[in-house]
């Protein structure tokens, strides 16, 4: 079965449909999930429309906005309950770039890890584009307070463009991830490294969006960084 991307949607009528038309025309085939938290821009009615072209695409329509953590947990039950081996999560703003999902698919198939990363930072890089200073030092030294606290050593922990194997998944507890913010990406990786399996990070050029607004706030700052402490004392199991 093909490889299938979660692309989580709040108001990004600007971005879908272009973003949908880009993954259906990489020379890997992926099929896409979009998860929508009741956008009223008309995203869902964008997602629809194309879904008519390429029968690859799927739409999950959460009813209200769950948070970034709680559509990507409803867009992995939605895959667990189909038989993709691999799962990868995307923005949909084109600050990813899709060409890119090729690259983290084929550090997967490997098969010597279960969880890639696409990372702005590996090597002491700074692989980003358009975005200011101020947030380049947000987001760098946020990666450094996650593995100070947590003794994680990735370059980039809050990153977004991610790739599971199945059985990662499938050994997450699911109900136990709580963060609905960008913490919940630092949880997902902070789980998988708690629970042994192997991580690994590549790098990709993080750009800026150009069309649509930030979903970013204080209150989703304030969940990463107390959030980051709070998982140092979380017990985590496997899924039984």
């Amino acid at each position: 079965m093909n490889p299938i991307v979660i692309i989580p949607t709040y108001n990004e009528c600007e971005n879908i449909k272009r973003m949908l038309e880009t993954v259906m025309s990489l020379e890997e085939t992926f099929d896409v999930l979009v998860v929508d938290d009741n956008s009223p821009d008309g995203t869902a009615e964008l997602v629809k429309e194309t879904q008519a072209i390429y029968p690859r695409i799927h739409l999950l329509e959460n009813g209200k906005k769950n948070g970034l953590g709680g559509a990507y947990i409803a867009g992995f039950r939605w895959c667990l309950s189909r038989d993709y081996a691999y799962v990868f999560e995307m923005d949909c703003d084109f600050s990813h770039n899709p060409i890119d999902l090729v690259r983290l698919y084929a550090e997967l198939q490997k098969g010597d890890c279960d969880l890639v990363v696409g990372s702005r930072y590996i090597g002491n890089v700074v692989n980003v584009v358009n975005w200011p200073m101020s947030r380049v030092l947000l987001s760098y030294f946020a990666s450094a307070y996650v593995r100070f606290f947590t003794r994680m050593m990735l370059a980039d922990a809050t990153a977004g463009f991610v790739g599971y194997s199945r059985k990662l998944l499938e050994t997450i507890d699911l109900e136990r991830i709580k963060f609905k913010g960008y913490a919940f990406q630092i949880e997902m990786k902070y789980t998988a490294y708690k629970l042994g399996f192997a991580i690994r990070e590549i790098p990709i050029i993080f750009t800026d969006r150009t069309e649509g607004v930030s979903k970013m706030s204080g209150g989703i700052i304030r969940e990463a960084l107390i959030g980051v402490i709070q998982l140092r004392f979380k017990s985590i199991r496997p899924q039984k």
